[in-house]
């Protein structure tokens, strides 16, 4: 049988920095937490992998992380969540990912490519994570979130806004169990609103929001960027927003909600296109790899490729005309200041482009090198991962999965003086983790996890 209460179960949770005094376990909830005791996320070795060009922490540094220790029940999905759980991974966060017992995360699915059978997608956003397989429409599998937010620091969603709570598993539902919890929700358009119940893709709100007006050639059609940009954008808003609420519990004893979506994230970022418009009622149009406010600044077409090139200062394109031997362009009396050159860049433009398309990629970046003017060609796939600088900066994390083998995926665009982000985690499968988090985490007993898997409410996966 399922034991009756969480009181009842040993106190497995750990103490530093991000715990705060808890207030005293109500009846029937979960008991507090034990100061000083270690939790399965530092006491656990980590394993599986390494980044390329990144190897031991620095000298003198212990490579203890700032979030050691810290417990995160992920219940998103697709990629801003995922993402922004994958970079508190990263930093040392025990989390634990509750996915839909058979399928799982949507992206799993998301394919081709795959590696063996699993999706290319999904192991690009989901390393350094552990996961349960919870049906949460069964009231057993809902009882065990309840149970699992109790014992975790951070609730991170993005469900339709009212959808958890009628499983309650809502903000207030949980907060009555665990009031020291940061719980994050993110979801298309917020948590309030006309359009609250709508759901949410990155390509929808990048529309909604404005980026796609923005994005394309200049008498083009409106363009989706290569990545999902307002994704990974939520993601990064997410996590800071994380370490913010985590910092406040520090300071405050409690916890709190935090409310992240996609098209706020994206309104946000546009910065000086929404600036313009705000204060000049200046309407955005598209630019192609141009800059509205600053010429040149744009990918000019070489004689086998293209480079891009931008003089962010009247110094700088005296230099760039001193490089493309054009030394009266940069004398002409339309072209010697930033405004002068925006007001006649058509002209302008064609100059350089003629110019430009005389020599090689290869010759051009030779004759940039050292010039002081930012430059740079744009480059394939192939390109960017055998870039003497994308290797040296660690970019690449390899890791070995339990079904795909070697896997390689982009690794996190921050270093640390004091530690490293190494020897990352794969990408779980659907349930890998289910019965070590119910015996580590609630101290579950093999029959009261034989019960709920023989229910259906978890489902654990078997690595052969």
């Amino acid at each position: 049988m399922l034991r009756a209460g969480l009181g009842r179960r040993s106190c497995l949770c750990g103490g530093g920095l991000w715990r705060s005094p808890r207030p005293a376990a109500a009846s029937g909830s979960a008991s507090p937490r034990c100061p000083g005791a270690l939790s399965g996320a530092s006491a656990s070795p980590r394993n599986g992998g390494g980044a390329r060009g990144e190897g031991a922490p620095p000298a003198g540094a212990s490579n203890v992380k700032p979030l050691d220790a810290v417990k995160i029940l992920d219940l998103t999905r697709v990629l801003a969540g995922p993402f922004a759980t994958m970079i508190l991974g990263d930093l040392g966060a025990e989390v634990i990912k509750v996915e839909r017992p058979g399928a799982g995360d949507d992206t799993r699915a998301w394919g081709p490519p795959f590696a063996g059978t699993e999706s290319v997608y999904f192991l690009s956003v989901n390393r350094n994570k552990k996961s349960i397989a919870i049906n949460m429409k069964d009231s057993k599998g809902a009882k065990l979130i309840r149970e699992l937010a109790a014992v975790s620091d951070v609730f991170v969603e993005n469900y339709i806004p009212g959808k958890l709570a009628e499983m309650g598993l809502g903000y207030e539902d949980i907060k009555k169990i665990a009031p020291h919890i940061v719980y994050c929700s993110i979801t298309g358009y917020g948590q309030t609103g006309p359009m609250v119940q709508r759901g949410g893709y990155d390509s929808i709100a990048a529309a909604v929001s404005g980026l796609m007006h923005i994005t394309g050639h200049e008498d083009g059609e409106p363009v989706r960027p290569g990545v999902a940009m307002t994704d990974l954008a939520t993601g990064l808003y997410t996590y800071g927003a994380i370490m913010a609420g985590l910092l406040q519990r520090h300071k405050t004893g409690k916890g709190l909600h935090i409310d992240c979506n996609l098209l706020s994230s994206q309104v946000a970022c546009l910065t000086h296109v929404a600036a313009n418009y705000l204060n000049c009622k200046i309407e955005a149009k598209r630019w192609g790899t141009a800059h509205g406010s600053i010429v040149p600044y744009q990918a000019f077409k070489t004689k086998d490729g293209y480079i891009v090139v931008g003089a962010g200062n009247d110094q700088q394109f005296v230099t760039v005309c001193k490089i493309l031997n054009l030394p009266e362009v940069s004398k002409d009396s339309r072209y010697r200041t930033n405004t002068l050159r925006v007001q006649n860049r058509k002209e302008l433009i064609d100059i350089l482009s003629t110019r430009f398309s005389e020599k090689a990629t290869i010759e051009w970046l030779q004759l940039f090198e050292g010039s002081g003017v930012p430059y740079g060609p744009i480059n394939n796939m192939q390109q960017v991962f055998s870039d003497p600088q994308v290797l040296h900066n660690g970019l690449v994390m390899e890791m070995n999965h339990p079904t795909a083998g070697k896997i390689a995926v982009p690794g996190p665009g921050v270093r640390y003086s004091e530690f490293a982000v190494s020897h990352p985690k794969p990408p779980p499968l659907v349930g890998q983790h289910t019965v070590e988090i119910l015996k580590g985490m609630l101290g579950y007993e093999d029959d009261a996890i034989e019960e709920l898997l023989h229910t259906g409410a978890v489902a654990q996966h078997e690595v052969r």
